[in-house]
Order: C-alpha cells, then sequence, then structure tokens
C-alpha cells in the first residue's frame, strides 16, 4: 500500500533550468522576483498620483491668481511703480471777533525717508546728517522711532528747514535715495505767546493718542491739537488729507507726476476774544511779572473778551516736541505757567464775596439799605477775634459804607445772621461752586461750602463760627476768575447768569458759517432787580468815593465800579511782624479786583487776580483799568486825558482774621 500511494502521488514539477540562445540573452524571472515586481508598480503609480496632484495644485493656484485675485494683484503690482504720499490739509485759521489774524499758516520744509525707495547704510546716515547739521543719533533715533510701522510710512528726519537745505538736498537728490521734501503747513501765531493758554498747541501724535484715534485719519509723524483750542476743536480744525501719485523707477526716483486728490483745508474758528484787550492784560502782567488771570465779558452776552493766563506759555518750546529741561523749568516754576489760571486756578474770593453777602442779606431780610453796625476793628465770637482790615475800625456803617470802604465787621454780622446754608444758596444762583462749561479744558468747579458739604468731606459738623470766614470770601471758600467775572457780569445786567461764550462761529475754508454759537442763559435771578441796584451802588462808590478801596481803577469819564478783596493764602505768625513785601512769595496774600463798566449802563466785566500780590487795591485794580482803557479807547479819545490817582498807604482792602 506504500508503494501504491507512492506510485499514485504526481511528481513535483522542477522548474526548468533557463534555456539561452547563443544570440540571445534571455533571463527567466524567477518566483521569488514577484514581491519586488508589485513594489516598483505601486512605486511607479504613486509617483503618477503625486505628479498629477502637483500640476492640479498649481493650475488651481494659477487659476486663483489670475481669474479670482486677477484685479487685486494687478493693482499691487502698478502700486510697484506708482506710489503715492499723504498731503498734509492746512489747518483752519483762528480770528478774533474783530476778523484780525490770531492764528494762520505758513509753508514748512521737512526732510522725510522713504523706506520702500532707500537701502540704509552708514554712509547714507552719514550724508544727511552732514546736510542737516545734525548729529549722527538724531537721525538713527528717528529711524529707530518708525521700527515696528508699516514700510510705506515715511520717516520725518527733520521738520522746517532752511532754504539753503533744501537746494543741497535737490542738487544732491541722485546721491539720496528715498530722501525727498515734504512740504506742510506750519502754524503761525501773530500775536506771539499772547492767549497761549486759550488758543493751545500742537504737536507730533503719540502712541496712545494715535491708537484712540481713527485710524484712516491719522498715522504717526502727524500734527495734532495738544491743549486749548486746537484740541478740542481738532476735527473743526484739521482739515482732511490729500494724496499725490507718481510714478517711480526701481530705485525709487520719481519719473512722472500723476493725478492726486487735492487736500481739503479745515475750518476756521472766529472767537469772541478781542486781541486788543487781550493784549493789553498781558502786556502789563508780563511788564511787571505777574502770575494770575484776568478775564473780560460782555455783560448782556457772556462772550468773553480776554482769557489771560500769566505766565503765558512760550509756544515755541513746544513746536516738535519739548525738552525735557524745559518742561522742568516750567514745573519748577513758582509761578506755574502751566496752570490756565483763567479756569483751573482756585481761589478764596476775599472781599469780592461781599457780594453775594450783601446780596443774599437783602433778600432774606436781615439787612436793608440803612442797617448799621459799629466796626470797631474787629469782631468777637466765643473765644476768637475776627479782625477788620482797617486797625482802628470803620465806626457805624451802612451797607453803602460797608461796600465801599470794604468793612468786614460789617459781613461778619450779616454772614452770622444768614447761616452759611442761605448764604451758600445765593452764591451757587450766581454761579459759585460749579463749572461756567466754558470752552477750556479742566474747568474746576470752586467750592461753595454748606453744612452738609463738610459733613460728606469731613465728617463733622458745621460751626458758626466758619460761617464769619466764610461771610468775607476766606475759610473754605475758593472760586475761579472766570466764575467771579461771571458772577459780577449777572449782577451789572440785573440778575442773567451766562455760560461763557468763546466763539462767536465756525466758517468753511470759503468763508461760508457752517455754526453760530449764541449766548447762553444759565440761571436767572429774579426778583432782586432792586437789591442788585443798591450793591452796584455800593460797587461805584468803592472805585469813585473818597474813602473807596479801588480808586487805582477810577476813569475820567467813565463811571467804573468795582470791588476789591484780598485773599489769605496762610497766616503764619513767624511772618507777623515782616512788612508783606518781605514775606516769602508763596505765603503772600492774593489780590482781587472785579468791575464792570459803565455803571449806567454796563457793557464790560473785567475780573483780575493776581497770585501773591497782596493788595486788590493796588495790585489788581490798575490792571482791570488798563483793560478797561483798550476797551472805551474811543470814547475816552473825545475827553479829558485819563490820569493816574497814587492810594494813600494803607487806604486798601486788607481782610484779615486772627484767633
Amino acid at each position: 500500500m506504500k508503494n501504491i500511494r507512492n506510485r499514485r502521488r504526481k511528481p513535483e514539477k522542477q522548474p526548468r533550468p533557463p534555456i539561452r540562445d547563443q544570440g540571445t540573452q534571455v533571463t527567466i524571472i524567477a518566483p521569488h522576483d514577484d514581491a519586488e515586481l508589485d513594489f516598483l508598480k505601486k512605486r511607479s503609480l504613486m509617483t503618477s498620483a503625486a505628479i498629477i496632484t502637483f500640476f492640479a495644485l498649481l493650475i488651481a493656484r494659477l487659476w486663483y491668481l489670475q481669474i479670482q485675485e486677477g484685479e487685486t494683484y494687478t493693482k499691487l503690482a502698478d502700486n510697484n511703480r506708482v506710489r503715492y504720499v499723504e498731503v498734509a490739509p492746512p489747518r483752519g485759521n483762528v480770528y478774533d471777533r474783530e476778523g484780525r489774524e490770531i492764528v494762520t499758516n505758513r509753508p514748512s520744509f521737512n526732510v522725510v525717508l522713504s523706506r520702500e525707495d532707500s537701502h540704509l547704510d552708514d554712509q547714507l546716515v552719514k550724508k544727511i546728517a552732514d546736510i542737516l547739521d545734525v548729529e549722527v543719533t538724531v537721525i538713527l533715533d528717528r529711524i529707530r522711532k518708525m521700527v515696528g510701522t508699516p514700510g510705506h510710512l515715511p520717516i520725518r528726519l527733520a521738520e522746517d528747514i532752511d532754504w539753503e537745505k533744501v537746494a543741497i538736498l535737490e542738487n544732491n537728490h541722485l546721491d539720496l535715495p528715498g530722501i525727498r521734501i515734504e512740504v506742510v503747513p506750519l502754524r503761525v501765531y501773530h500775536y506771539g505767546n499772547f492767549a497761549s493758554h486759550l488758543i493751545g498747541y500742537l504737536g507730533e501724535i503719540n502712541e496712545t493718542e494715535l491708537e484712540a484715534a481713527d485710524q484712516e485719519i491719522y498715522k504717526p509723524g502727524d500734527q495734532i491739537g495738544k491743549m486749548g483750542l486746537e484740541k478740542l476743536h481738532e476735527h473743526d480744525l484739521r482739515g482732511e488729507k490729500g494724496r499725490e501719485y507718481m510714478e517711480v523707477n526701481a530705485l525709487g526716483f520719481e519719473q512722472k507726476a500723476l493725478k492726486g486728490v487735492e487736500p481739503l483745508p479745515g475750518s476756521d474758528l472766529q472767537l469772541t476774544i478781542n486781541m486788543e484787550l487781550q493784549r493789553a492784560a498781558e502786556e502789563i502782567m508780563e511788564r511787571e511779572n505777574k502770575a494770575g488771570a484776568v478775564v473780560a465779558v460782555e455783560v448782556n452776552s457772556g462772550r468773553v473778551l480776554t482769557a489771560a493766563s500769566a505766565p503765558q506759555l512760550k509756544l515755541d518750546e513746544f513746536i516738535g516736541g519739548i525738552s525735557s529741561k524745559a518742561w522742568q523749568a516750567m514745573l519748577d516754576d513758582p509761578r506755574h505757567p502751566l496752570i490756565n489760571k483763567v479756569v483751573q486756578g482756585q481761589y478764596p474770593p476775599a472781599s469780592t464775596y461781599k457780594i453775594v453777602t450783601a446780596l443774599a442779606g437783602l433778600a432774606e431780610g436781615i439787612i436793608t439799605p440803612d442797617t448799621t453796625f459799629f466796626c470797631p476793628g474787629h469782631f468777637r465770637f466765643g473765644n476768637r477775634t475776627f479782625r477788620c482790615w482797617k486797625k482802628g475800625g470803620h465806626g457805624s456803617v451802612n451797607l453803602l459804607r460797608a461796600l465801599s470802604e470794604s468793612c468786614d465787621v460789617y459781613f461778619y454780622n450779616v454772614g452770622q445772621k444768614l447761616g452759611v446754608d442761605r448764604l451758600a444758596g445765593y452764591a451757587q444762583r450766581l454761579g459759585l461752586g460749579r463749572k461756567t462749561g466754558i470752552d477750556m479744558e479742566h474747568e474746576k468747579s470752586g467750592v461753595v461750602p454748606t453744612s452738609d458739604w463738610k459733613k460728606r468731606r469731613y465728617n463733622t459738623k458745621w460751626y458758626e463760627g466758619e460761617t464769619i470766614s466764610i461771610s468775607i470770601g476766606q475759610g473754605y471758600d475758593l472760586v475761579t476768575p472766570i466764575q467771579n467775572c461771571m458772577m459780577t457780569a449777572a449782577l451789572a445786567n440785573g440778575g442773567t447768569l451766562y455760560r461763557p461764550g468763546l466763539i462767536e462761529s465756525i466758517r468753511d475754508p470759503d468763508g461760508r458759517v457752517l455754526k453760530t454759537f449764541a449766548p447762553e442763559v444759565l440761571e436767572r435771578f429774579v426778583g432782586q432787580g432792586q437789591n442788585m441796584k443798591l450793591v452796584r451802588a455800593g460797587m461805584v462808590e468803592a472805585v469813585n468815593g473818597p474813602r473807596g478801596t479801588a480808586k487805582l481803577a477810577k476813569l475820567t469819564g467813565i463811571t467804573v465800579a468795582g470791588k476789591t478783596g484780598t485773599g489769605q493764602v496762610v497766616r503764619l505768625k513767624q511772618y507777623e511782624h515782616l512788612k508783606e513785601e518781605a514775606i516769602p512769595y508763596e505765603y503772600r496774600d492774593h489780590a482781587w479786583f472785579t468791575c464792570f463798566a459803565p455803571a449806567e449802563n454796563p457793557e464790560i466785566a473785567v475780573t483780575v487776580l493776581v497770585e501773591h500780590g497782596l493788595h486788590g487795591g493796588s495790585s489788581a485794580a490798575p490792571i482791570a483799568r488798563a483793560v478797561l482803557e483798550a476797551y472805551f479807547k474811543d470814547r475816552l479819545a473825545q475827553g479829558q486825558e485819563v490820569a493816574y490817582m497814587v492810594l494813600p498807604a494803607g487806604d486798601e482792602d486788607n481782610s484779615r482774621m486772627v484767633n
């Protein structure tokens, strides 16, 4: 059986040996090469698929670039040979109420570097520095400042260069790739530094301002209003940029100017300010080296005629960025030039506050025109003694004399009987203790204290003795010069408190009126016409009476009504024995004078505050007089020559309080 099974089993086929022909070599693939063949086939298929995919993607990309985004890339290609430069628009001009030019523009030549057209190296930087006559580090600092900004934005290397440098740069422009001259408008201040706090200045936009600004309007290097009306009315004044298109070659040199877009000038501002009055106020403050504020307004409209803060800002130091040295000098100046004292200076109103006390006393029935109080030179309340400025006292005085001679004791009595809250109510109705709303930055509200105010502020009750100090404008009382002037104007016009106006109109570059500003009434003091007349009479006597405290404000031919004030800064016993001029500057009293004219038919109100000026009658009144002389110049010229009067020593307001 074993043999049978062996015979039935088919013999295995043996591979044939390769047959070789003498003329042809044939290789028979052995079975073990099949796997290698499959691998080669697969690799071939994969390679073919990769090639097909590559070409498919390439064709798709070409279709996308040529068809889908063809127009976009055509424009980008054009930009490689067509460049544009933004053209700064002329800012709007600023005029005074009479149409006098305060701020206009002139062409200025700046040097700019186009990064797209320049290959910066040490040699180029040195050439530019030599031509501009500056240190290489100055140029490098300008370049570093623009690091991280879009490359198409030019780098401003120098501003307002002279004609000689312009000529040199133009003659050597082939050796200075990427360097060009930019013509931009530059501000011209026709009155120098007069009204500097009011007008303000321009400066290069900083990173913070740029982030907050409209990126379509402002770019790095742009000039923007930094202060005053230049800042507050940036939207009106700035205008709209234009564009200059030009064809350039591969090296970035201009080949042909193309049609561009003209810039649109900004709108013009016509102010209510009379620059001749402004000049009169600031010149006398500067000549006598005084710090403080002078404000003048139209009595029957609230339009501001003068808004002077002294000392002036030196506007040329701010153009192009103020140096750290100049900035520090301003900070260290004891006269504080960086503060706009018209709206930011807060001072005890001193005896000018007696206007409020008198009106409140009359309105509340505390006094009549004939009510008298005896002044022995002091007022006793509890264990305190409140002094009158006149050591020997005024004797028995009525309202007219109390206002004329500024008797402190009279108003101590009135204030005590009124109480702080009733007194405060009248002060607030006259615009004190709140912002006036004038178009100026950072206006302060002042302080009109009440019993509730002290409770909130100091968590303690109001003491009656504090009312006595308040009644003559000392203690917690604080007012700004603009508040004092608007109060005086309201008294002069019979009780209408206006919002002070600074802008008469806004006009387009062609002179068409875009917007006008009408007088705005804030409050009407109704039913006090007779009482206000009595207070005005006392103020007339203060200037024109034989014992008035404001004789230096008197004009021949024009009746002036006014009130002096001396605001105590601090009382230090170590200085009591010294003459006032020997007291350190920062501890001297502030000097006030507020007035209106003509008394019979008021037109103008003027308020003067001289910081540490000692006495209102001798320090502030002559300044107000200078402003009035400028205002009434034509009418005074028709009458007699104005003669200055000398005030006898000691015959002026000097309100003091001692324990």
